[in-house]
């Protein structure tokens, strides 16, 4: 006999009014997918080096034509408020201050992983491409590999390109980097 659960979603409205209440705290390392608080992992030495040398590559060659947000909210939709490793969001004079940017706002997503490559790959794929996320990039630390994800479709993107050690990276803006360096 199986059991039927009914589950109870979360809104992004409640999910801050629940830190408003003190439910949730800054020292809470969480994030709002599918209406569901989700814990996310403690950040490692290796993972923090490469969101590190990603935020310095990116804002040296983008400069002031973007923003680039280091594990910060960005809102998808009323389910889902994730922390992405990086986000390059559209410039803005505001900087977002009266809210957090939507997808409209965002030019690429950079998740860096190591020990959650599963649920980079199988949740937050998708939810980045079902929100017209242009461009998703996935740094999987243990293969030492980029995938660029490219032109959303539904749940998933059409286009990927994978990235290894030599190989040169094409940055939005028609820059490129060498991979070597992003990768370390």
């Amino acid at each position: 006999m199986s059991v039927q659960l009914s589950r109870r979603r979360i809104t992004v409205d409640e999910y801050y009014r629940m830190a408003e209440a003190g439910i949730l705290t800054e020292k809470d390392r969480v994030e709002l997918i599918h209406g569901e608080i989700i814990e996310i992992s403690p950040i490692g030495s290796k993972h923090a080096a490469a969101v590190n040398r990603l935020n310095n590559v990116l804002k040296e060659y983008l400069g002031v034509k973007a923003i680039v947000s280091v594990q910060n909210p960005i809102k998808l939709n009323n389910l889902n408020e994730p922390e992405p490793d990086i986000a390059v969001w559209k410039y803005a004079d505001h900087y977002y201050a009266e809210r957090h940017p939507s997808p409209a706002d965002i030019l690429m997503v950079v998740e860096v992983s190591d020990t959650t490559l599963a649920f980079d790959r199988e949740i937050k794929l998708p939810l980045y491409a079902h929100a017209g996320i242009p461009e998703f990039w996935l740094v999987d630390l243990g293969k030492k590999e980029l995938e660029i994800h490219r032109n959303p479709a539904k749940d998933i993107y059409k286009n990927i390109q994978i990235i290894q050690p030599g190989d040169t990276v094409d940055l939005p803006f028609e820059l490129s980097v060498s991979a070597d360096f992003l990768l370390g």
